[in-house]
């Protein structure tokens, strides 16, 4: 069996001074150094890994995810670079940093000391048909179709899903209004995404400076307690900045 062929792997951007170190990484189950690959005050924060294709599977997800986590808790500005891309050489990831750089120098600034975080809203399912249950609009349309054949029914059971989910937009409108909106207001930059679920009333991420960390989930905190009977709250990061930042990287962009 011929011995794998050797790659780097990169991890994220970061503004750098000296020289930093971030420790090891789990790579295809051998623990491997982390180093950087400078352009005057950036680099890339990269791994020697098996050149290959990697695929967005549990291990190497956590591996990249890790990585991140690693460098974050060290460095004031990381620019995320997404999953699964790895390089020949280090000279590749050189031209790679040369020919971002100009993009790089513009982004410093913007992200320096702010981190991402994410916060999906999901409507518990009591509530959410108690909601729709209550519209009397509904409950005729409902009333309606009970006892009727499938296809006499079938135009009133369209009428009857449309109505409902009149009903559910009309949440997804009221959770952007009572938490996105005073949410946003808070960050530096917020991002409201389609909802990925049915009972999904709110998908958004938030760029929030790190000063004002504890008081934005304060304020996460004090918006679960008045919602929690109703909805479920899914807080998660801090991230780098993946929704705020757009570059991603594919390995022709350095042949």
């Amino acid at each position: 069996m011929s011995e794998e062929t050797m790659g780097i792997y990169i991890f994220c951007g970061i503004q750098i001074e000296g020289n930093e170190e971030f420790g090891e990484v789990e790579v295809e189950g051998e623990r491997r150094e982390l180093f950087t690959i400078r352009y005057k005050d950036a680099a890339m924060v990269a791994a020697e890994a098996p050149l290959k294709i990697y695929h967005p599977n549990r291990d190497n997800l956590m591996m990249h995810q890790g990585a991140l986590s690693l460098v974050m808790e060290r460095n004031q500005t990381v620019i995320p670079v997404s999953f699964g891309n790895v390089f020949h050489s280090k000279e590749d990831v050189e031209v790679l940093l040369e020919n971002l750089y100009p993009q790089f120098e513009k982004l410093f600034p913007a992200i320096k000391g702010k981190v991402e975080v994410g916060l999906k809203v999901i409507g518990k399912k009591e509530w959410l048909e108690s909601q729709v249950n209550n519209n009397s609009q509904i409950e005729k349309m409902a009333k309606a179709v009970q006892g009727k054949s499938e296809s006499a029914s079938y135009y009133e059971r369209i009428q009857l899903g449309g109505a409902a989910q009149k009903i559910i937009s009309f949440l997804q409108s009221e959770m952007k209004e009572e938490v996105f909106n005073p949410l946003g207001n808070l960050a530096e930059a917020s991002k409201a995404n389609d909802p990925i679920a049915e009972k999904m009333l709110l998908n958004a991420s938030f760029l929030v400076d790190r000063e004002k960390e504890a008081q934005f989930d304060q304020m996460v905190n004090e918006m679960y307690e008045k919602w929690k009977d109703k909805v479920d709250f899914n807080y998660s990061g801090p991230w780098p900045a993946y929704n705020f930042v757009n570059i991603r990287l594919k390995v022709e962009d350095a042949e």
